[in-house]
């Protein structure tokens, strides 16, 4: 046992205190627990709170109004009503799938869940996923022996000021070091899943691995065989959100994972592919994801990003003709044939159907525009099309990922180009449509019949709009048409070719405030 006067209470919330303290003062030992204590003697604010205690679950249930205990594993939901100041706050979830939490969250009251769980002690994992049975322990000591890495295996009780730390988690935190507690190769065999978490922790953290934990991630590597593919999504997930993914991605091939993971990213290594490209299909990918990581971007442009020259090894040609005889790598159709392993790959990893089409959509996409000379606008407006309007914009930046990855310049003049005829596509035309009445109004409303005095009249309307915003109105348009009415076709056709040259015109200037903004 040692005294943590670096840990702070005030950056403990009091929601927290307030149960460990209930706890305390119905005479159990109560400790905050795992990867809380490592956040705040780190001076990070923790993402989620974990209580454990002697009392046992019945004893626990007891002693508050409000929980909740639906799973096998002894830990009960301790539910703490929000006050007034955090009502706009989100309901925490806890990391236990056994403990439904929507079932008592309402329109009404918000709670904050705690997880509190008796201690524990080890038990055998026969399917290395599972303890066999739970074993409930009357000291802390037993339950921290269990844990995964030292710098999870620390307990902190709030109102002592007390931290128990039998493994030298603290040291491994100075040294930023993840080490398994005692036998690594016993922690990865009791839980295959525990080979994922160090690395995710690395990413994360930017902590190095010990070369004893490193070694038997390796050896045990075919053990994550034997974990469903949602907890290793879980897992991967929070790998490409880190701060660091690409280094996580590395020691997944590095100790052996990543074959049984998504063993496609694998045949990008040693993939050369010449010409622009000064990096293999492997490398190329890890600095797209990198570039997407700089910039903060979503789930979806990062695993893009990183799958989205995959088809690559698959489809690479030597052309003998082409560089000027000097022969180069083709890939032709690398984007349809990256797109079905990356079909593949988001069902294997059980990625919901929404981040899946995403993309999907993204990955077939990334090779949508060729020549800026020769690109026009009806193929910009397909592209559009497929990808959906939404989603134009996450394209563009899977393809600023690709460009980076290349070590090309993050906006040359041809990104400034795509993204400025995207802006001309999307950009909404001036146009009769934005009129308050329409051709059909004219004629149910004032009996005007179709044909070209029907336009002149609409042309002659937007003009006046045009100069007059304020005069885009249903009552006021109506008059004015009876009035253009009553003029001759040779009077009507002039006011309404006037219309129209105006339209043009500020529709010209409109597009080309766009191209300035560009810079095109």
């Amino acid at each position: 046992m040692a005294n943590m006067p670096n840990i702070n209470n005030s950056n403990i919330p009091n929601y927290v205190t307030r149960v460990t303290e209930t706890i305390e003062k119905a005479g159990y030992e109560v400790f905050l627990v795992g990867g809380c204590v490592r956040d705040l003697i780190m001076n990070k604010e923790p993402k989620d709170w974990d209580i454990t205690t002697n009392a046992k679950p019945e004893e626990i249930i007891s002693l508050f109004e409000k929980t909740i205990y639906e799973n096998k594993f002894g830990t009960v939901g301790v539910c703490i009503e929000k006050g007034e100041l955090e009502a706009s706050d989100v309901t925490h979830e806890t990391k236990n799938r056994d403990i439904e939490i929507s079932s008592i969250v309402t329109h009404e009251t918000k709670y904050h869940i705690l997880e509190v769980t008796p201690y524990r002690t080890e038990a055998k994992y026969s399917d290395l996923r599972h303890p066999d049975e739970i074993k409930f322990s009357d000291n802390i000591e037993e339950d921290l022996k269990r844990r995964d890495f030292t710098i999870n295996a620390l307990a902190y009780n709030p109102s002592k000021g007390q931290i128990i730390d039998l493994y030298k988690g603290q040291n491994d935190i100075k040294d930023k070091v993840i080490r398994a507690v005692g036998s690594p190769n016993d922690r990865f065999q009791e839980d295959a899943l525990r080979m994922l978490r160090a690395i995710r922790f690395s990413s994360e953290i930017n902590f190095a691995i010990s070369y004893d934990t490193m070694q038997a991630v390796s050896d045990n590597s075919s053990l994550i065989k034997n974990i469903s593919f949602e907890r290793i999504r879980d897992e991967f997930t929070k790998i490409i959100m880190s701060e660091n993914p690409v280094a996580g991605i590395g020691l997944l091939q590095k100790l052996n994972l990543l074959k049984y993971i998504i063993p496609e990213l694998e045949e990008g290594i040693g993939c050369e592919q010449k010409g622009a490209h000064i990096y293999d299909v492997w490398e190329h990918l890890l600095h797209a994801l990198d570039h997407a990581v700089q910039k903060n971007w979503s789930l979806e442009i990062r695993l893009s990003a990183l799958f989205h020259d995959i088809g690559k090894p698959r489809t690479r040609r030597w052309d003998g003709t082409k560089d000027g005889g000097k022969g180069k790598y083709t890939f032709f159709g690398h984007e349809v044939i990256g797109e079905r392993i990356t079909k593949q790959i988001m069902e294997r990893l059980k990625y919901s159907k929404k981040t899946s089409d995403l993309v999907l959509k993204l990955v077939r996409g990334h090779m949508f525009f060729s020549d800026t000379e020769t690109i026009t606008l009806s193929a910009v407006r397909r592209v559009v099309q497929n990808v959906g309007k939404d989603h134009i914009w996450e394209l563009m930046n899977v393809r600023e990922c690709d460009r980076v990855g290349m070590k090309k310049k993050e906006a040359p003049y041809r990104l400034r180009k795509y993204h400025a005829m995207i802006e001309e596509v999307l950009h909404d035309p001036i146009s009769v449509g934005q009129l308050a009445i329409d051709g059909e109004y004219l004629i149910k409303e004032i009996d005007i019949k179709p044909g070209p005095r029907m336009g002149y009249i609409l042309n002659a309307l937007l003009e006046e709009v045009l100069d007059d915003p304020s005069k885009n109105d249903k009552e006021h348009l109506s008059e004015l048409v009876r009035s253009l009415n009553m003029l001759g076709d040779s009077e009507l056709k002039t006011l309404g070719d006037r219309g129209k040259v105006k339209k043009d015109k500020l529709e010209e200037e409109e597009i080309n405030k766009l191209h300035k903004k560009h810079g095109v």
